[in-house]
């Protein structure tokens, strides 16, 4: 199974990041385009894992790829440690086809050429990463900028 693009419904989102302090909404003001996520990194409790793209920035020239943090060549990054869980009906495929700005699905399917390259190496860390969260809760500054999974995956259990 390939990793894919997908957006998320925004008030999930929203209401998410009321638990979850670096989760990012999906768009800010003067953003062209909604963020886009990648999933399905693994399932766990009845919910699918995403996690954010971020548009790579010039600190991340310099950063070392870890556990929580993957680059997608310089176009952007994946920041596994914001990961969270959703139920399919509000996540929404993206298919490239459809995006009617052409230097932006050119942009696209270059990321998503690269992930797909990477996505044992992103579906192993984000297996990973989420148990240790699991086990060493905020001992460690590793767990500490994660999100909290259990407790996303309670609220979720709660939205709507």
């Amino acid at each position: 199974m390939n990793i894919k693009f997908y957006e998320i419904d925004n008030s999930y989102i929203d209401y998410l990041a009321q638990f979850a302090p670096h989760l990012f909404h999906n768009s800010q003001q003067n953003q062209q385009n909604n963020r886009k996520y990648i999933g399905i990194l693994f399932s766990i409790n009845n919910f699918d894992y995403f996690a954010p793209l971020s548009s790579f920035k010039s600190k991340h020239e310099h950063m070392q790829e870890s556990m929580d943090f993957i680059k997608v060549g310089n176009y952007a990054v994946i920041n596994l440690n914001n990961m969270f869980p959703a139920k399919a009906v509000y996540c929404n495929y993206i298919d490239f086809s459809n995006e009617q700005d052409y230097k932006y699905r050119q942009l696209l399917e270059a990321e998503y050429r690269i992930i797909v390259k990477k996505q044992e190496k992103i579906i192993k860390s984000a297996n990973n990463l989420y148990n240790y969260k699991i086990k060493y809760g905020t001992s460690t500054a590793l767990a500490r900028r994660c999100n909290d999974f259990r407790l996303l995956e309670e609220k979720a259990k709660l939205y709507r």
